[in-house]
Parts: C-alpha cells; sequence; structure tokens
C-alpha cells in the first residue's frame, strides 16, 4: 500500500499493513484511472490514513493466539463519496469475462450501499469477504466527536484522467458518439381504433378497387348481351361435327401450320403455330414408327437409360453439413477459413443438460479430448452432488460472489460467468436456476479427415452412447430431465433420418402404383376387367420411372457430383407424381380414338393430339427445375439438377418406351390376353364396355366435367364470385407473404425421435446467453508510429470510437445489436497488464527474464504515455499470453486468450489475425440468427470504414444462416426466371401472346397462393420452400397447359369452348393429374420426419389443391371471359369462305 497510498503531508511514513486485500481489485480497475483512483481511496483513507480515528470505530475485538485482533468496525463515509465511487466504476469493464468489474468485486451492485455491504461482508477464511466486518455508516453520533470520511472523488467524465467511453459512458467524448437503436418499425395506418400494416391497407384499397371495377363491366357486359340489338344467331351448327371430335388436332395434314379433319357436311381447320405444326408433323410420323416398330423403340430406349446408369458405380454421398448447406464462395465460409487457419478452429462443443427445479450447477471446461472414463467419473460425480446438498453453500458462494478462490477457477485459472453454465433462474439469484448445464470444449482440427478429428468423432460416439445407457436412467430417477448433444450429433441424426422413412415413402409408392393401375384401366366389368385392366401398364410406368431417377444419378455420379440423401428419397416421389400425369393423358387420348382405326392410327392421332401439350408442360417443368441449380446452397442446386435430368429423362421415356408398352398392352386386350399375364389367352367374346358406335363412349368424370362442371361455371353470378373469391385471396396471399420468416428449424429437420429435439427445446428455453461471437481484426500494426491500438483498445486514452468501445456501447441496446456483453480484449488486458499500476502482472527478473506474479523479484516496465514500444509490445505479448490468471494479478492471457492471437510473423509488428470475443443475445427462433448475423455485419462494415481496419464478425453458425440473409432476392430471382422460361416456352411453341398470359397470370397466382398458405402454416422461407417454390412453377403448367390448348382448338364461341375443353381435357387433368398427386401425397403426412411432414405433404398438397383449383375453376371461368380467339375456323361447303368461330 506504499506505493499505492502515496506519503504523508507531514513526511512521516504511512502506517499500512501489508498486504492489503485491496490490492487484487487492481487489476480490474486499471482501465479507468478515475475509478482505480476512488476506489484506493477508499481503502487507503481505511489502512494507512493519519486521521483513521476521526472516521473509524472499533466495535469489537477478540482474542486469537494470544493476540488481540479487530472483529468489527464502523466506517464513517458520506453518502456524496460513496455515489461519486459506485458512479464512476459501475461501468467499468473486465475484459476476460465479457462483463463489467463490478460483477466480482461487488458481486453485481446496483447503488453504492449494496457494494460497500458486500465488501464489508466478514466471510470465513477463503471465501470472498472482509477478514472483520465492515459497517459503512453515512452519518456518526454528533457525541463521538467524529465525522464521516468526505475525500474528494473524480469522475470518470474528467478527460483529464482519460477514462474510455466503454469504461464511462458520461465522458464527454462519448455524447457524439452514442449508441441510437435501430428502431426500424413497420409502416401501420390507423383508423380509428383499427390498426392495419401499410401493405395490407393497400392491398385492401386494391382489391375494392379492382372488384368494383369488375362488376362494373360484368354488369355493363351482361346488359350489353341481353339486349335484342346485339342478340346474335348461334354459330354454324356444327355441333355434331364438334362433338365428335372435339379437341383433335386433325386427321389430315394440309401445311405446317393447319390440319384438317373432314365430315360429310363441315370441315374444320385448325391453325398452328410453326413450332406447333413442325411437332404435329413429327409425332404423326413418329407415333405411325413406334407403332410399327414397337420393339426397336423399346429396347433403345432402353439401353441408352442403363448406360447412363452404369455411373451408379461411381455413387457416393455427402452427408457433411458444411458441404451441404454453404455455397461456393460464401463470405461466411472465407471468414471460418481464415479464422480456422490463422487463429484456431472453434472447439467441438459436447453439451449435457440436467434441467430440474431448484438446481445449483457446475461447469467444466477441458481444452483436450478427455478420455470417456474421466466424463464418467466428473459427470456421475457431479449429477449425485447435485441431488444432495452437501457442496451448495460452495456453489452458491462461486456463482453468486463470482469468487477467485481455487475451488471456484476454471481450468484456466480465471472465474467463469454464470450464465454460461446456468439458467433458468432470475436476476442473479443462481440457487434458483433450473438448468444445469456441463460443456466439453473439445480441440478441433482444420482437417476434417484428419486423424485428430476422427479421434474426436468417436470420443463423441461413446460420449452420447454412456449418456443414453448410464447418466439418462440415473437423472430420470430423481425427477430431472437429461439432454445431451456432440458436434457429430447432427450429421449423425441426419443420417439416421435417410431410413427413418423408408416404409412411409415405400407406402406413398405402392399406393401411387395402385392408383395408376386403376386409373389407366377401363370401367370395370366383371367378365373382362382382366382384360381391360392395365395393371402391368402401370408397373411398367412406374419402372420406367425409377430408371430416368438412376439415369440421372448415374449421370451425375459419373461426373462427380455426389448425391445427398434428400435426392433418394425426394426424387423418385417427385418424378414418378410428375410422370404419372403424361402417362394417363396418353393412354385416355388412345382410348379417346375411334376403334375402327387400326391400331398405329389411334397411337398416331393421340400424340398428335396432346403430344404438343405433353412437350409443353414436360419442357416447362425441366426448366423450372433447372432454374433451382442458380441457388447458392449446394444441396438444393444439386436436388434441382438432379431432379430436372429425372424429369428429362422421364419425358423421353414416356414417349418412346412408354408408347410402346401401350402398343404392347393394346394389342394384348385386342388378342383377349389376361393382363400381367400375357402368356395366358382367353376364349370366348370380348366387349369393352367403354365402346359405343364408331367410338369409345365418354366417362362418368368426362360427362360430368362437360355436362355438369361446365355449365354451373358458365352462369353469370359464378363468374362474379369465382372471380372475386379467387382474386381476394391472391392479394390476401401478397398481404400474407410479408409474414413469412426466414430459417429452418433445427428440430423440424431432425427424426422426431431424436435425442436432440430436447436439446434444443431446452436449448431455447433456459440458456440466458447465446453463442460466441469474435470480431477478427486483419493486419493490426501495434508499431509504435501507428494509432491502431488506440483505434482498438477501450482503457484510458484510447479513442471514444475505438472497436472496443463501439462494441460496448453496442452491447447497451442488444435489442437491434443483439451484442449481450462488451467484448472480452486482449489488447486492453494486455495494455493493463504490463502498466506500472498493476503491480503484481507484469515483473522481471533481474536477469530480464520474466517473473511469474507468484514470485517476488520484479521491476516496472517502462512505458512511454501508458504505451509500450514495439519492441516492448514484441517482447511481452507472449508472455502475457503465457501467464496464467491468480489473486495478484487477474489478467493473465493464457487461457482467456491463447488462442485470440496469432504471433507468426508478428516480429514485423504487424499481427495477422486477433480475436475479440462477446457473446449474442439469447437467440430462440431463426430469425434471431438472422438478424444477428445482419446486425454484426453491419456493425463491423461501419466500424471498418470509420477506422480503416479490415474487421469481420464471426461466429460458428454464420456458415449456415449466411443463406438466408438474402432468401427473399434469391427466391424472388428464381421464381422470376422459371415463371419467365414458362412464359417463353409457352410463346414459343404456341406462337400466341393471349394464351402465355393467361398463362402466366394463373401461374403467378399459384405461387402466390402457396406463400400464403405457407404464411398460414408458419412454413418459413429457406433453401427447400424456395425449391419447393420454384417446382411448383413447373408442376401448375399441367393444371394450365392443357385445358388452355384444348380450349384454343375447340370452336364456338367462349363458352362453348371452355365446355368442350373441360369435356376433353378437364377429366385427364382431375384423374390423372390432381388425384395421382394427391394419393401419393397423402401418405407422407405418416411421415416421422417433420421435415417430409411441412416441406413435402403440406406444401405439396396445399400446391394440388391449389392447382386444382385454379386449373378446373378459376382457368375456364377466365377463359369463358377473356379466352383467346379459337385457331379453329369451320368451313360448312368447298365453295364457301371460312368463317371464324369465335365472335
Amino acid at each position: 500500500m506504499y506505493d499505492i497510498c502515496g506519503a504523508r503531508t507531514d513526511g512521516k511514513v504511512l502506517n499500512c499493513p501489508f498486504p492489503s486485500p485491496s490490492v487484487k481489485a487492481v487489476p480490474f480497475l486499471v482501465g479507468c484511472p478515475a475509478c482505480l483512483r476512488n476506489f484506493l481511496n477508499l481503502f487507503c483513507e481505511l489502512s494507512c490514513s493519519p486521521n483513521q480515528s476521526l472516521f473509524i470505530n472499533v466495535t469489537s475485538m477478540s482474542k486469537v493466539n494470544g493476540n488481540m485482533t479487530v472483529d468489527g468496525i464502523q466506517y464513517y463515509i458520506t453518502n456524496t463519496f460513496g455515489e461519486g465511487l459506485y458512479e464512476s466504476c459501475k461501468e467499468v469493464k473486465f475484459g476476460t469475462m465479457n462483463t463489467r468489474a463490478i460483477e466480482f468485486i461487488g458481486a453485481g451492485a446496483k447503488n453504492f450501499n449494496e457494494w460497500f455491504a458486500f465488501i464489508g461482508r466478514r466471510a470465513s477464511l477463503y471465501v470472498p469477504g472482509s477478514p472483520y466486518a465492515i459497517d459503512f455508516e453515512p452519518t456518526a453520533p454528533e457525541s463521538s466527536g467524529m465525522r464521516p470520511m468526505n475525500v474528494t472523488t473524480y469522475s470518470c467524465g474528467d478527460t483529464s484522467l482519460g477514462c474510455s467511453c466503454g469504461d464511462c459512458s458520461s465522458s464527454p467524448v462519448c455524447s457524439s458518439s452514442a449508441p441510437h437503436p435501430d428502431k426500424k418499425g413497420s409502416c401501420s395506418v390507423r383508423i380509428g381504433s383499427l390498426k392495419a400494416k401499410c401493405v395490407d391497407f393497400a392491398v385492401a384499397i386494391l382489391y375494392i378497387i379492382l372488384v368494383s371495377v369488375f362488376l362494373a363491366w360484368a354488369l355493363f357486359h351482361r346488359k350489353r348481351e341481353r339486349s335484342p340489338a346485339n342478340q346474335t344467331r348461334p354459330l354454324i351448327n356444327v355441333t355434331n361435327a364438334i362433338d365428335q371430335q372435339p379437341n383433335s388436332w386433325g386427321l389430315k395434314t394440309l401445311t405446317g401450320f393447319k390440319m384438317l379433319e373432314e365430315f360429310s357436311q363441315t370441315t374444320k381447320v385448325v391453325q398452328l403455330s410453326a413450332v406447333q405444326g413442325y411437332m404435329s408433323k413429327f409425332y404423326r410420323r413418329y407415333g405411325t414408327m413406334v407403332a410399327r416398330n414397337p420393339i426397336l423403340v423399346l429396347c433403345l430406349s432402353l439401353a441408352a437409360v442403363l448406360l447412363l446408369c452404369l455411373g451408379l458405380f461411381h455413387f457416393n454421398t455427402e452427408t457433411r453439413p458444411e458441404k451441404l448447406w454453404v455455397g461456393h464462395g460464401s463470405k461466411a465460409a472465407e471468414d471460418k477459413l481464415f479464422f480456422d487457419s490463422h487463429l484456431a478452429p472453434f472447439y467441438r462443443i459436447e453439451q449435457s443438460k440436467v434441467c430440474g427445479s431448484a438446481i445449483l450447477t457446475w461447469t467444466l471446461h477441458l481444452a483436450k479430448i478427455a478420455p470417456l472414463k474421466v466424463f464418467y467419473s466428473i459427470s456421475k460425480w457431479i449429477l449425485k452432488t447435485m441431488m444432495t446438498t452437501g457442496v451448495l453453500n460452495m456453489l452458491s458462494i462461486c456463482f453468486q460472489h463470482h469468487t477467485s478462490a481455487d475451488t471456484c477457477l476454471s481450468a484456466f485459472k480465471a472465474p467463469l460467468d454464470p450464465s454460461t453454465a446456468v439458467g433458468g433462474f432470475s436476476s442473479n439469484n443462481y440457487s434458483e436456476a433450473s438448468a444445469f448445464i456441463i460443456t466439453y470444449p473439445v480441440n478441433n482440427a482444420v482437417d476434417r479427415e484428419g486423424n485428430e478429428t476422427k479421434k474426436a468423432v468417436a470420443w463423441e460416439k461413446a460420449f452420447i452412447q454412456l449418456a443414453k445407457d448410464e447418466l439418462l436412467p440415473m437423472v430420470h430417477s430423481k425427477n430431472l430431465t437429461l439432454s445431451f448433444s456432440s458436434e457429430s450429433s447432427i450429421e449423425e441424426e441426419l443420417k439416421r433420418e435417410s431410413t427413418a422413412d423408408a416404409i412411409t415413402i415405400s407406402i406413398s409408392y405402392l399406393v401411387m402404383f395402385a392408383y395408376i393401375s386403376l386409373t389407366l384401366g377401363d370401367t370395370p366389368c366383371f367378365n373382362s376387367f382382366y382384360i381391360s385392366s392395365k395393371v402391368l401398364l402401370g408397373l411398367s410406368g412406374v419402372m420406367l420411372v425409377m430408371l430416368s431417377v438412376l439415369g440421372s444419378v448415374g449421370f451425375f455420379s459419373a461426373i462427380g457430383i455426389k448425391s445427398t440423401l434428400i435426392i433418394m428419397e425426394v426424387i423418385p416421389f417427385l418424378v414418378l407424381a410428375v410422370g404419372v400425369d403424361n402417362m394417363c393423358i396418353l393412354v385416355h387420348a388412345v382410348k379417346r380414338q375411334p376403334v375402327e382405326l387400326p391400331l398405329e392410327g389411334r397411337i398416331s392421332n393421340a400424340l398428335v393430339e396432346v403430344g404438343p401439350s405433353i412437350t409443353l408442360a414436360s419442357l416447362s417443368e425441366v426448366l423450372a427445375f433447372a432454374v433451382g441449380s442458380f441457388i447458392p446452397m449446394p444441396a438444393c442446386r444439386v436436388f434441382s439438377m438432379f431432379a430436372a435430368l429425372a424429369v428429362l429423362l422421364d419425358f423421353l421415356l414416356q414417349i418412346t418406351a412408354f408408347v410402346a408398352l401401350i402398343v404392347f398392352d393394346f394389342m394384348r386386350a385386342e388378342d383377349k390376353r389376361v393382363d400381367c399375364f400375357p402368356c395366358i389367352k382367353t376364349s370366348g367374346s370380348f366387349t369393352d364396355p367403354n365402346e359405343g358406335i364408331g367410338q369409345r363412349k365418354s366417362g362418368l368424370l368426362a360427362r360430368y366435367m362437360k355436362e355438369v362442371h361446365a355449365p354451373i361455371l358458365g352462369l353469370w353470378w359464378v363468374k362474379i364470385i369465382v372471380i372475386s373469391v379467387f382474386a381476394a385471396f391472391s392479394l390476401a396471399s401478397i398481404a400474407l407473404c410479408t409474414r413469412i420468416e426466414p430459417g429452418l428449424e433445427q428440430q423440424i429437420v431432425l427424426p422426431r425421435d431424436s435425442y436432440l429435439q430436447g436439446y434444443f427445446n431446452n436449448a431455447s428455453e433456459y440458456l440466458r446467453i447465446g453463442p460466441p461471437l469474435y470480431f477478427v481484426v486483419k493486419n493490426y500494426n501495434y508499431s509504435s508510429e501507428s494509432r491502431q491500438t488506440n483505434q482498438l483498445c477501450s482503457i484510458s486514452q484510447c479513442d471514444s470510437d475505438s472497436l472496443l468501445n463501439e462494441i460496448a456501447k453496442a452491447s447497451l441496446t442488444p435489442e437491434s445489436s443483439h451484442i449481450s456483453k462488451p467484448a472480452a480484449s486482449w489488447l486492453d488486458d494486455f495494455l493493463v497488464w504490463i502498466s506500472p499500476e498493476a503491480f503484481g502482472c507484469c515483473r522481471k527478473f533481474t536477469n530480464g527474464s520474466y517473473c511469474p506474479p507468484d514470485d517476488q523479484c520484479f521491476r516496472h516496465s517502462d512505458l512511454q504515455n501508458d504505451r509500450p514500444s514495439t519492441a516492448q509490445f514484441m517482447e511481452k505479448l507472449p508472455w502475457f499470453l503465457n501467464a496464467l490468471p491468480s489473486g495478484d494479478c487477474a489478467k493473465g492471457g493464457h487461457g482467456a486468450y491463447t488462442n485470440s492471437v496469432e504471433l507468426k510473423g508478428y516480429e514485423d509488428g504487424i499481427i495477422q489475425a486477433s480475436s475479440f470475443r462477446t457473446y449474442h443475445t439469447p437467440l430462440n427462433k431463426q430469425v434471431d440468427y438472422v438478424n444477428s448475423m445482419r446486425a454484426a455485419r453491419e456493425f463491423s462494415s461501419r466500424v471498418s470504414d470509420s477506422l480503416k481496419l479490415e474487421v469481420f464478425p464471426y461466429s460458428v453458425f454464420y456458415m449456415f444462416f449466411e443463406q438466408y440473409l438474402d432468401i427473399w432476392r434469391t427466391a424472388l430471382i428464381n421464381l422470376a426466371i422459371a415463371i419467365g422460361a414458362v412464359f417463353l416456352v409457352c410463346l414459343i411453341i404456341t406462337w400466341s401472346l393471349w394464351s402465355s398470359a393467361i398463362i402466366l397470370l394463373v401461374l403467378a397466382m399459384i405461387v402466390v397462393d402457396l406463400m400464403g398458405v405457407m404464411a398460414i402454416l408458419n412454413i418459413q422461407l429457406n433453401a427447400v420452400s424456395v425449391v419447393n417454390l420454384v417446382m411448383s412453377v413447373g408442376i401448375a403448367v399441367e393444371f394450365c397447359v392443357h385445358i388452355t390448348h384444348a380450349f384454343s382448338v375447340s370452336s364456338g364461341d367462349r363458352n362453348y369452348r371452355i365446355k368442350e375443353a373441360l369435356g376433353t381435357m378437364g377429366a385427364s387433368v382431375f384423374s390423372g393429374i390432381t388425384l395421382t398427386k394427391l394419393v401419393g401425397v397423402l401418405v407422407l403426412c405418416f411421415s416421422r420426419t417433420e421435415v417430409f411432414v411441412v416441406y413435402y405433404f403440406q406444401m405439396y398438397l396445399a400446391l394440388v389443391l391449389l392447382g386444382f383449383l385454379h386449373g378446373l375453376v378459376f382457368l375456364p371461368v377466365l377463359l369463358s371471359i377473356i379466352g383467346p380467339p379459337s385457331r379453329s375456323l369451320v368451313i360448312q361447303k368447298q365453295d364457301q369462305p371460312p368463317v371464324s368461330s369465335h365472335l
């Protein structure tokens, strides 16, 4: 205390005891000279003042070993001094623990009275507190003649003392840079007591305007139609002719642009674009060729696919999360690589949590891979100890007082922050904690395939098994809950997930196969069902789908692209759902042909009729799926590539192998051979139950579509309701889209019975601190000539806008910055460690070598302006990083900062990489992770620009959440490209801007409505849902293209043409597209994995229902109102000019 308290004014020697307990608190407060002086004055006046008798009153004494000792005193001290002391010290940081020094030297006191109560509390030996009771009193009895101590206090706002902004927010230099919370409130409109978002209000106004305009137009149009002047005769009576072949592309080709169908009285001419004309010619010739050579076509197509399947010998799967979810060129991946290679890879975290009522906890940190028996013995001891009361007092002291006693120190001899070890408590009442956490940080390695990593993974597997077999029953026996996790747990659970739903997916395929076999066959008839059924054809179609998937996987495996588990589970189902539609449409088209025609004529006509629309739909699907390859996330990009090629191969196999199989199946039926057993031939006559005079009779569903569904939609008031309802839902969905949150909950990805489900639930419920956050500085110039030291540090004489001061200020607004604590600064602690005022820290032997704090030989450091010279910095930095914290010097850097500074090449005056650690606030939702990352990057960018330093934030989760920063932009761009690609394909093939625009409108409405459903079901926006949205464009095309094409080539007015289109293609769209997808999707609701239920069952079910409603309800109404003109012209006689079929 002699050097601390100075000399008496009369020159006499101070009577100071040695050592003094206040010395141990000095390193905590060196950063703020005002606080340090005030704090030392408190003890200097108590221990060394010649005027002690005026304000110190001994209240009790005792005799120990024959000597009289003081047991208690009264210390009269004014409130003015107490308030000045507390105000100057309350914000001073203790960097090692990312918190305030008052938490350690004042037990988190909220005012000076609480602080004095903590300081004056008498404690036992080795327990924090005073060796004798100190009763701080603000006034002395008048009769005593004593007066309170009232030494002048120093203000931390005094610029001459140089307290930093991080230690004193009232400093004048901090006023101009005070933190301003970012309050980006959403725009809202208030109407009376009702408050609505601006987007909701704008959408409502837009809807009212649109509906008003539409109703006015509908009423005007209705009135005009009813006026006698506008009544027109029906079109030339060609109903009978049209009924016989309403959607035929013609039986006789005139040119590349026209096809004819001749009847006895009339001739219908269908005007086609050049592309459609070429496709019609191609399909007519190709259909004839396939019907004549089915074996050749079947063998060649199968040979080509089997050749692609040879690539399966190079098949390999990718299961590493960082390879699945992190895109090439990711900034977060680059930052992680820099952090791992220049500092050290972040630990592999192994953690267990015990939850219950009133649990005091214990935290153990291991810096090396501990033997499993060590974990077992320690964990078992901890659990047993926790279930008793023998050590509760010690644990309470360690947590509540932040003691530096040896029994409470961590492995690196520094105190621990209780918020990293306990949870479920209020304020600082750690004794009420209901969550107990043991964390094992295992050393990580850059090489993920090396021996060190393999050893760690083996240890983690044994750790998980031990927790399941030994610890879990022990905890459950005490009515507590245990949750646990390791670094490799997620990867292992994802592997297990691949087999969790094998039965569910298999049942889905079987159900779809059964439905395909049923819908491909004719109307069941007892005496001929074994011939008319098409089970073998349906099975063959399913096998072709599987071959297309295997061919896609084989091709990409051959060129070195790894598959993923989700590809093997989802793509077969997806391709089957897409491919079944074309199977049904092809078979139904063949059935509609006149039975008098030879088989090759029926096949040829069927391909001419539906081939172009199938091609249009398939190409649109392939393009829409391929757009997903632009998504930066590897798992989704690879998924899209595999799906696009699989759908393309499936389409090629359908128009080759499956058409050949149709030929074989019809030949079998006409030859009266039994389905599934074609070698067995039945005797007797076979009558097709669907055969009429000259052609097959329309099915029940087709008759319903034409005679019931279409007439209802033709009613003018039904049209008004349909347009109004669909427009309302689409506009409402636009408003709902703003409520979709980015992210992908970890619990959803994992199986429902995974042990990690409880771990993540407990983490979000009990943890009081978020993930560690590092601010990494590149190329820090520590030389004396550089100002970068003051631009980084946050102690005395540092810049007010320094990096660490800015971090401290950001921590004052955690709701916007998502930073919970000031940063642990190796630079601040190093500067304090070498400071002459922090005696007991940086010392030398007389021979110049480093002297640890426990030794007594030292000399003061020779500093200039409180900053070391370049040579001193270079010499003493390694000493600081190797110095263990102790009771005499809490600022040692070993352990806390071992991996915070890269010493390689630092002799040149440049530290290539250094980090400053803090913590995020508790992140409970995915949107919290995204916002915290965005806030940290914005903060780093602003500071980097201000200080002209390269600073970037790093946290372990950034690499996986970077995708969500621009997920909306990615989604909208990919959807725009997909819809635009479909529009261009439609425009090129049909050469009709009118028809293409209608398809574009309906597709956009389906996608928007699907996003509205996502908001209603709380489905988050992530790469999986973006891929689903992009694929929904391709799938939704099928609900639109066939109806629109049938409408275009039908003749008559719009109402009649939509009736014919629904009668022809409505049944195929419903049974071949809607129901086939529906039956397969419904099975997925029984999946054990939530990701299948949410992102495949719910989203695809919504897509199928929306596609059905838009394709068979909204689109027909829209076409009947503003549909494109017919491409069909009807000529009554050869010598009469053509008459247009539309008005």
